[in-house]
């Protein structure tokens, strides 16, 4: 059996074209994304998230620290394993 190379072409083409490898191509969620949204969910507003730093003298490894800017104001938000985030409000 020879396939012509048209065919397996388009063979290739219908695989990695197919519904499923589209599904797959997530674009990876960005700190400022993730900090945002849990604060959201905790009660405070973020209307955009501009940016995230962690800050590196108050993180621990089982403990990290980040300033998330947000359009309407800036957080500190210190998140832990399986805990809620603690978040304080910036000047």
């Amino acid at each position: 059996m020879y396939k012509t190379p048209a065919s397996l072409f388009i063979a290739i083409a219908a695989v990695l074209f197919s519904p499923q490898v589209r599904a797959q191509q997530v674009a990876a969620e960005t700190p400022q994304a993730m900090l945002s949204a849990q604060i959201r969910t905790q009660g405070f507003t973020c209307d955009k998230a501009l940016g995230a730093t962690r800050d590196k003298k108050r993180s621990r490894p089982d403990r990290a620290v980040w300033v998330l800017k947000c359009g309407n104001a800036t957080y500190r938000v210190t998140r832990a394993p399986d805990m809620a985030a603690k978040v304080e409000p910036l000047p």
